[in-house]
């Protein structure tokens, strides 16, 4: 095949990919771009209200934790670790969300924060982004807990008992996992692979705990962002999985009886002998 064939044939191929790729960064500029803008702009600072808390609680955290005591309230308060009893985990889980990562620089994660709850909430709502985000990092932390209690081995999934005094906190498994719900409800495949394959990536080159929550929040995220607007089938479905109750037999209603019949008084006749007929003798003598 000469040359010329040959570039006949890839120009149509390379003229689909480039009308397929513009197709989807304009979908994706709408969806995670432009329809966020109009709310905002529809809404005003108030649609923003989630991401300015997010960003000045880790903040305010940052700041108490360089004081000695400080730092001693907010371990007391918002610090989490696998060896820690589970309710204590739990308990301190949603203050975990705003206590930095130590080995983190705090002001590089201020603007991923704030955009990731910022389009959230602009997109999704605020009730919704926050069980997103508490959904996600709870996701992590349980089965970090599962990771060390298996054990070294496991095909790579197990980790050491050292782990469970890792300090596990910080927002990133709630970044993390709200990127990858919006990217995948809005149909944005190009941030969902920037999302996850920079996790992959980093727990590739990391092998730590942080990397191996933020592979468990993405794969949350993403389960999550599938069953999005499926609550109604699944709800069928499992209707349709229990078994069939047992109508109770047809009985005809009772015959209504009709009511006893109660005789009247008797009417007073004139009958011989009476009293009437008493009354009335002299009268008629007369």
């Amino acid at each position: 095949m000469t040359a010329e064939g040959r570039t006949t044939r890839v120009r149509p191929l390379l003229a689909r990919l480039a009308r397929f790729t513009g197709r989807t960064l304009c979908g994706e500029w709408h969806a995670i771009v432009a329809d966020p803008v109009r709310r905002l702009a529809r809404r005003g600072l108030s649609g923003l209200l989630l991401a300015f808390v997010a960003a000045f609680g880790v903040v305010f955290f940052h700041h108490i934790a360089q004081h000695p005591t400080g730092a001693l309230w907010v371990e007391r308060l918002g610090g989490v670790r696998a060896e820690l009893p589970l309710w204590l985990s739990l308990l301190r889980t949603p203050v975990s969300l705003y206590v930095p990562a130590l080995h983190l620089p705090v002001w590089a994660g201020i603007t991923q924060l704030f955009l990731a709850f910022a389009l959230a909430e602009l997109a999704l709502g605020r009730a919704r982004t926050l069980v997103i985000a508490y959904a996600t990092t709870l996701a992590g932390t349980l089965t970090a807990r599962l990771m060390i209690a298996l054990g070294p081995g496991w095909w790579g999934f197990g980790l050491p008992p050292e782990a469970g005094q890792v300090l596990d906190t910080g927002p990133s498994a709630a970044v993390v996992g709200l990127f990858t719900y919006l990217s995948v409800v809005r149909r944005a495949p190009v941030v969902f692979t920037l999302t996850g394959g920079s996790m992959v990536w980093e727990s590739i080159a990391v092998p730590n705990l942080a990397g191996r929550e933020h592979l468990i929040a993405v794969a949350a995220a993403s389960v999550l962002g599938v069953l999005h607007g499926r609550g109604e089938r699944i709800r069928a479905a499992v209707r349709s999985l229990r078994p069939a109750r047992r109508r109770p037999r047809h009985t005809p209603p009772p015959t209504p009886t009709p009511p006893a019949h109660v005789p009247g008084p008797t009417p007073t006749t004139d009958r011989p002998g009476s009293t009437h007929a008493k009354v009335s003798a002299p009268f008629l003598e007369r």
